[in-house]
C-alpha cells in the first residue's frame, strides 16, 4: 500500500466523536500518542492489527466499521 493510505476509507474520526472522546481519550485508553491518533485519522498512517483491533474494542465497534478498501 506504500504511502497512499487516502485510499483506505477511514471512519475512526467519525466513531470516535460519536462516542464522545477526544484524540487524547482515545490515545490513552488505546495506549498509543495523540499524534498516532491524529496520524490515522488523517491518513498518515495506517494501524497495526493489534491497534485497529484496540481502537475498534475501545469505541465498541469493528475494525471494518472504522476501516474499509473503497
Amino acid at each position: 500500500m506504500g504511502r497512499d493510505h487516502k485510499k483506505l476509507l477511514n471512519r475512526l474520526e467519525h466513531f470516535r466523536k460519536a462516542a464522545n472522546m477526544t484524540q487524547q481519550d482515545l490515545s490513552l485508553a488505546a495506549e498509543v500518542s495523540r499524534k498516532s491518533i491524529n496520524a490515522i485519522e488523517n491518513g498518515v498512517y495506517v494501524p497495526s492489527t493489534v491497534l485497529a483491533l484496540k481502537i475498534a474494542q475501545t469505541l465498541e465497534c469493528s475494525v471494518q466499521d472504522l476501516f474499509q478498501l473503497p
